[in-house]
């Protein structure tokens, strides 16, 4: 079955999920604080109290150094499972201007089956580093910070139906799975974000799916199953990146 270009454009624009950004910056400049003491001249005969050292903060240095090339963090097999029919078979990556501190990269397609309908799957994937701050905090606390500030980002999710928040074992150092549904350009799509940490580093992922033209759209259990496995592989990526 056929569907005009316009039809096919205004699917895959609607259905597109934006990629969820972090407030907080990635990085930041070490700036020292300044360590001169000082002095107060005394005769040797003044009993003043000398005062006591200062006191540097040290925090836990950030546990890795870079990220790994996002369209290549999820491997060929897994995407094409996902979205069968991806526009973009190898991922088109998002803009950035500190590739070193964040990054992403998306898939999605319309797989069409004929009188049976289409499949729509969307993909994406951003990770987002932090470096260790005497003011701010470790990497590593930063990072988890801010997958708490995601999670409730997602929770609120305008329109959201169905939403459920689970630990997503196995992923990361720690990773909550948000599920829910949608109603979009007239059909009902299937979601499911995870937000986990590795060390000093993000990953926010998100897969989403739905029916058209009559298809049987994929069921909660196939996406949240999907975006797990994806964002396994995703945090596999931070280590080996960084070997």
């Amino acid at each position: 079955m056929q569907r005009s270009a316009p039809r096919l454009s205004r699917i895959l624009a609607c259905a597109a999920v934006p990629v969820m950004l972090v407030a907080a910056g990635c990085s930041s400049d070490s700036g020292g604080s300044g360590t001169g003491k000082g002095q107060d001249k005394t005769s040797a005969s003044s009993s003043a109290t000398p005062s006591p050292k200062q006191s540097t903060k040290t925090v836990e240095p950030a546990k890795f150094a870079k990220l790994p090339d996002v369209c290549k963090s999820i491997s060929a097999k897994t995407t094409a499972s996902l979205v069968p029919k991806a526009k973009t078979k190898n991922g088109t990556p998002i803009a950035s201007s500190d590739l070193a501190s964040r990054g992403g990269c998306s898939w999605n397609g319309l797989e069409d089956k004929g009188v049976h309908g289409s499949h729509y799957r969307w993909l994406d994937v951003s990770f987002y580093r932090y470096e260790s701050d005497a003011s701010l905090g470790s990497g590593q606390e930063r990072a988890q910070e801010n997958l708490a500030k995601e999670v409730a980002k997602v929770q609120e999710t305008p329109g959201a139906k169905k939403l459920r928040t689970t630990t997503a074992a196995g992923v990361g150092d720690e990773a909550q799975a948000v599920s829910y549904q949608l109603r979009k350009t007239d059909e009902d799509f299937v979601y499911t974000s995870v937000v986990a940490r590795t060390g000093n580093v993000l990953v926010l992922l998100s897969f989403n799916g739905a029916g058209y033209a009559g298809a049987i759209g994929p069921t909660d259990k196939q996406v949240m199953d999907g975006a797990v496995k994806a964002a396994k592989e995703a945090v596999a990526a931070v280590a080996a990146a960084n070997k």
